[in-house]
């Protein structure tokens, strides 16, 4: 079977216990993650053999983070060691009209100062025809964007299918960094994956009628921008998640998938949140899943929201879930009940 390979850093993740704000916490729980790691966890449940590469400090910090990509049987056998820390960042989980707060702590991680030299590509694509990163890596800075480039370029020899998330963070860069890196990148990207604010925060392409804040969300506008990703890059899809935040604790959740001039729909499912950070990561993982299965473009949309609909009700950033779970949501059975 060939190989998803996904590509980024992962981080140690600290949050207090339930909904206790940063202040009250006495103590915090460890887990780990990030975009791209998260993406390969999925990925694995689902039954796909996938590798995941960064670079981690050789230290038992670092082993920790891939012992708990290994546990769900992910490859990390082409993870680089070298560098001092592992990157951290802290959520406080939002309840009602109080949203969910993230700090990062990440400067000067082991990736972040990372090498071109350091990633041998033909190597680490060995077997795979489908590569998977972020714009969270670029971000990081040093020579990430180049290091980024390699992949890419190594991954259009090989006949690969690329796929990337913009993932737009503004407290890694600002808006013209971004647009001007990720306008580089792009190009090389098959399957291009955004929220309602990506495109705008990086590209300044925005749905028009739409107001992210409010919840107010225009199907039309956003055919529109997935039509001018499209025409600009190149890419063969978009997929574009969207969000109706009526509350930290409660939100109206589904997603578009644009290819070959047409646009496709899934269904609204109104999620009571446990944990959305990671959300947008499990669509993602979903939506790979199902092209690679061959799934037709309704389907497609369809796994992947249900997939992400279900992450969000599961603590912590891996969505832990089978391709059977996500397909019994998919047709139909999203009462909640006991299983017996």
């Amino acid at each position: 079977m060939s190989k998803v390979v996904t590509f980024g850093e992962i981080m140690m993740r600290l949050n207090p216990p339930g909904y206790h704000r940063f202040v009250q916490a006495d103590s915090f729980e460890v887990t780990y993650a990030g975009g791209e790691a998260n993406v390969a966890v999925s990925l694995a449940n689902y039954g796909n053999d996938v590798r995941y590469c960064t670079k981690i400090p050789l230290h038992d910090i670092g082993q920790s983070a891939v012992n708990a990509l290994r546990r769900f049987g992910v490859d990390i056998s082409r993870v680089v060691r070298g560098g001092s820390r592992l990157g951290l960042y802290y959520v406080e989980k939002g309840a009602s009209q109080r949203g969910t707060s993230v700090i990062y702590d990440r400067a000067n991680s082991a990736i972040s100062l990372a090498e071109r030299k350091d990633f041998d590509w033909d190597s680490i694509l060995q077997d795979a025809d489908w590569f998977h990163w972020t714009g969270i890596t670029p971000a990081l800075g040093g020579q990430l964007p180049e290091i980024t480039m390699d992949a890419l370029k190594k991954c259009k020899e090989k006949n690969m299918t690329v796929s990337c998330d913009l993932n737009y963070r503004s407290k890694l860069w600002d808006r013209k960094k971004a647009g001007e890196i990720m306008g580089w990148l792009v190009p090389y990207v098959d399957v291009l994956i955004a929220n309602e604010e990506d495109a705008k925060d990086v590209f300044g392409i925005e749905a028009a009628d739409t107001d992210v804040m409010s919840g107010k969300l225009n199907h039309r506008g956003y055919i529109h921008v997935a039509r001018q990703l499209t025409e600009r890059f190149g890419c063969k899809a978009v997929a574009i998640t969207l969000r109706e935040s009526i509350s930290a604790s409660a939100n109206n959740w589904s997603g578009m998938l644009y290819t070959e001039g047409k646009s496709y729909f899934s269904r609204n499912y109104l999620i009571q949140l446990v944990d959305r950070v990671g959300g947008g990561d499990s669509f993602g993982g979903g939506l790979i899943h199902a092209m690679r299965k061959g799934l037709s473009a309704q389907d497609t949309i369809e796994f992947a929201v249900a997939a992400s609909c279900l992450k969000q009700t599961i603590e912590h950033d891996f969505n832990l879930v089978s391709e059977a779970e996500v397909l019994a949501l998919m047709h139909g059975n999203s009462s909640g009940r006991v299983q017996r």
